[in-house]
């Protein structure tokens, strides 16, 4: 049998987990179809998801059907927990992406497109609730054409010749064949489906097991399993905790045998080899390529690891926005401490952090919803009635203009001195590290030295201290002495180099600070709609010109999270009940009170003695401090920009 791995992602309520359900059903493998309203969903396993009736976390299922082995990772829906859902992109074979037929393309959904392009899944997706009232077939087949791919095209049982050459159309060489012979074969299908030309569109409806038998054929039919190398590796796709407090580690072999007891890192063995169907697991002695399971034993893993000949995943595009302060209501705060850290262990996206000085505990979140959440599991697994103060917005910063950055290490019997360039990069890149210095002015050691050092800590701003985003940090020239240079003079002459570019851009006004931005939609009755229009611009936010009905209107556009933020309970208190707001982290953008931002901040950067802009230079035989205004006229090497 081929072994697929497949991920089911999907907007909120869009019938994700129902999905799953008539998936798992339809292949034999439940006798009982569980629902999520009622709480006895199979893949909904943890108290809160019963609670609340969403998926927090991922889960695992394995059905078979035909001559496939599927194994299912359900993923949270809701845009809160979205960088659970990234976490398992990184080990899928294909995606499932499930879409309402009645609400269409949702925000949320847009940004699941986003990261499985981001990520090179192949995609499948299926339409549910083509039994709602309402549902248009070729309505939400024409929007996904035009929101993601002209290469959504129908699948069924009995393709027609029209779909044959509409597939044929996504690739110049599958239309000769096709016109040549008038059809397209099998494997050419399946190839343009994993080179994501083709996404094969099922419309169904997961709660009446109306389309499921129809998907799983052509699931069977249309995908391949992978190949993998006879050398062990893996990757981390989750961390977890059994009721009983032991670690999991979840990973997908992509290489070799992981076999039971083997050293999976330098001084770690794997306890248990754990394969989760649901909430029960069995143990087996070895796990092939192709296979997930779940590792005891293991203490150092993180989420995005490679493990063996593995590579690690790329650095998440999920990013929280806004922060919050622990508020511990008389529990101990290093208890308080200590079980956020366990959670953080599982979601390194908390940035779970501990200030000494103030005695004081910040997490970092999406949103309200995984802030409740957040809340319940520290009462439900640590008994820590806890509550969270008034929150802020994770402000971002970047340059606007290309500035040469000089940092000198100097200090008796050391050496370093290390030239960058820092200059703006497109929207949404992070940062990016590169070399552009000959091996004649710093040897490859060197230059391997700075770009790790590079790599190795957060960078932070000089307007509010905030990280930097959004930058190319290149390395153009430096200095070293055969004698006296070692590695870690390299590390702060480079973190100095930084800081003291970051200096001169702020002199010249090129240091730019950016805020986190909704894109929202918004929907009110035709009446509403002039306040909503007004509430938008008082907010700094845009709208696109409103479409809808006699009755109901709706908004789209994008507004500052800073403004927006709150803004559902003041739709529901002026509609009654009856509007609709609906908004997804859109990146970041220049912050529309800057200004106002950067003087509540009152960042002072000269003392900010972890992220000092100044260098070191030496004279007489003793080192002595040199302010980063002075530098230009002090370093040994010349400035390239000059």
């Amino acid at each position: 049998m081929k072994h697929v791995v497949a991920g089911i992602v999907a907007h909120v309520d869009a019938g994700k987990t129902t999905l799953s359900e008539g998936l798992l059903y339809r292949a034999g493998n439940l006798r009982q179809l569980g629902r999520v309203d009622n709480g006895d969903a199979f893949l909904d396993t943890d108290k809160l998801e019963k609670q609340r009736g969403i998926t927090i976390f991922s889960h695992q299922a394995s059905l078979k059907f035909k001559d496939m082995e599927l194994t299912l990772l359900d993923t949270p829906g809701h845009v809160d927990f979205a960088s659970q859902t990234e976490q398992v992109l990184s080990v899928l074979d294909y995606a499932i992406l499930v879409v309402s037929a009645t609400d269409g393309v949702q925000g949320y959904t847009r940004t699941l497109w986003r990261l499985l392009k981001h990520y090179q899944v192949p995609t499948f997706i299926f339409v549910n609730k083509m039994d709602a009232v309402g549902a248009d077939k070729e309505q939400v087949l024409k929007q996904l054409q035009n929101e993601f791919s002209q290469g959504c095209i129908e699948f069924s049982d009995e393709m027609s010749e029209e779909s044959y050459e509409e597939i044929a159309m996504q690739d110049d060489d599958v239309l000769e064949k096709f016109l040549e012979s008038g059809s397209v074969e099998e494997n050419d299908i399946v190839e343009l489906i994993q080179k994501k030309k083709v996404i094969p569109c099922y419309f169904g409806s997961a709660l009446k097991l109306s389309g499921i038998e129809e998907f799983l054929d052509g699931f069977e039919e249309y995908t391949a399993e992978k190949k993998y190398p006879n050398d062990f590796g893996a990757r981390v796709f989750k961390i977890s905790h059994d009721e009983n407090g032991e670690r999991l580690t979840w990973v997908r072999v992509i290489g070799g045998v992981l076999h039971n007891k083997a050293l999976v890192l330098e001084d770690q063995k794997a306890n248990q080899l754990r394969i989760y169907n649901g909430s029960k697991f069995a143990m087996v002695q070895e796990v092939s390529s192709g296979d997930v399971c779940a590792i005891t034993g293991l203490t150092k893993t993180k989420p995005g690891q490679g493990l063996g000949n593995s590579i690690d995943a790329k650095q998440p595009e999920i990013q929280p926005v806004l922060n919050y302060s622990l508020d511990p209501k008389g529990n101990d705060i290093h208890k308080c401490l200590k079980a956020l850290k366990e959670l953080e262990d599982e979601d390194p996206q908390l940035h779970v952090a501990w200030s000494e000085q103030l005695q004081e505990i910040n997490v970092q979140i999406m949103g309200e919803v995984q802030l409740e959440v957040l809340q319940q599991l520290m009462l439900d697994k640590f008994g820590l009635g806890i509550e969270f103060g008034q929150g802020s917005i994770l402000y971002k910063e970047t340059v606007t203009d290309s500035v040469e950055g000089v940092g000198h290490f100097e200090p008796l019997r050391h050496y370093a001195e290390v030239h960058l360039m820092l200059q703006p990069a497109p929207k949404g890149s992070g940062l990016i590290f590169d070399s552009d210095c000959s091996l004649e002015v710093l040897g490859k050691n060197w230059q391997h030295q700075v770009l790790t050092n590079l790599g190795s800590k957060e960078h932070r701003g000089v307007l509010t201290g905030s990280p930097l985003t959004d930058m190319r940090i290149t390395l153009v020239g430096g200095k070293a002495s055969i004698v006296h240079s070692v590695g870690g003079d390299f590390k702060e002459a480079t973190w100095r180099a930084v800081r003291q570019g970051l200096m001169m851009a702020k002199v010249k006004g090129n240091c730019q600070l950016l805020e986190p931005w909704y894109k929202f939609r918004l929907i009110v009755s035709s009446e509403q709609v002039g306040h909503a229009m007004s509430d938008i611009q008082r907010m700094n936010g845009e709208f696109d010109t409103p479409n809808g009905d006699s009755q109901m209107t709706v908004l789209t556009g994008n507004a500052p999270v800073s403004e927006m933020r709150g803004y559902s309970r003041e739709v529901n208190s002026y509609t009654h009940g009856q509007g609709q707001l609906e908004c997804y982290v859109d990146g970041y953008r220049p912050c529309h009170n800057a200004e106002e931002v950067v003087k509540s901040f009152d960042y002072d950067p000269v003392s900010d003695l972890d992220n000092t802009p100044g260098s070191v230079f030496c004279a007489h035989g003793a080192g002595y401090p040199v302010q980063w205004d002075d530098v230009p006229q002090m370093a040994h090497y010349p400035y390239v920009s000059n």
